[in-house]
C-alpha cells in the first residue's frame, strides 16, 4: 500500500495576515505559488495513483503548480467553516473573547450558509475522506494518495487517521506549501514525516 500525502496549500494574503480563512475563496501570493512549485521536486518519482483537491482555488492552484495532474474535487476537504470568524485574526477575537481557543472554544455563527462547525464536525468529514482515500488504496492500484487542503482540516484529518479524537489535530502544527505524510508500521498508522519543505 501507498503512502497518504498531505499537501497544505501555498500562502495566501489572509495566511500572511492571519486571518481565519475557510470559505473566502483567495488565490495564493506570488510567494504561495513559490510553494507550490517547489513541491515538485517531493513528489517527483513517486507512484501517485489519485490526487485529492479541496474546492477552493488556492488548494487547485496548489496541485496544478506542483505538477499534479487529474485532480479530483471532493467538497469534503474543505476548510473547517469558522462561521462568524471568518476574515478576522485571533488577535482580534481575543480582544472580545479573551483567551479564546479554537479547538476548545469554537466558533460563533457566521453569514447565511456558514453557520460554523464544531470541531468535531470536521471530524467526520476527515473520516468520510479518510473512507475514500482507503477505497482508493483498495482499489489495487498500489501508489501513493494525495490530498491537498488546509491547515486546521488536514491537522483534523491527522489526528483521526491515526486514532486520535479530533482535537489533538490542536498537536499538528502545518505550514503553508509544506508536505506531510501518513503511512503504516506493523498495520498501524504512523506519521511519516511533516511540514516537509525544498
Amino acid at each position: 500500500m501507498g503512502e497518504l500525502v498531505l499537501i497544505r496549500h501555498g500562502e495566501t494574503a489572509w495566511t500572511v495576515s492571519g486571518q481565519h480563512t475557510s470559505y473566502t475563496d483567495l488565490p495564493l501570493t506570488g510567494n504561495g505559488e513559490e510553494q507550490a512549485r517547489s513541491l515538485t521536486p517531493l513528489l517527483a518519482g513517486r507512484d501517485i495513483t489519485s490526487v485529492i483537491t479541496s474546492p477552493r482555488q488556492r488548494a487547485r492552484q496548489t496541485a496544478e503548480l506542483a505538477g499534479l495532474k487529474q485532480t479530483r474535487i471532493d467538497p469534503d476537504l474543505q476548510e473547517w467553516d469558522y462561521g462568524g470568524y471568518e476574515g478576522i485574526t485571533t488577535e482580534e477575537i481575543h480582544r472580545i473573547r479573551p483567551g479564546w481557543n479554537l479547538w476548545t472554544d469554537g466558533v460563533i455563527p457566521g453569514p447565511e450558509g456558514h453557520p460554523g462547525e464544531t470541531v468535531q464536525q470536521v471530524g467526520e468529514r476527515a473520516d468520510r475522506a479518510l473512507a475514500r482515500v482507503d477505497a482508493a488504496f483498495a482499489s489495487g492500484a498500489g501508489g501513493d494518495v494525495v490530498l491537498i487542503a488546509h491547515a486546521h482540516f488536514l491537522r483534523i484529518l491527522t489526528a483521526r487517521r491515526l486514532g486520535l479524537p479530533a482535537t489533538d489535530g490542536a498537536l499538528f502544527l502545518l505550514e503553508t506549501g509544506t508536505i506531510g505524510g501518513l503511512g503504516k508500521e506493523h498495520g498501524r498508522h504512523v506519521l511519516t514525516a511533516w511540514n516537509r519543505m525544498p
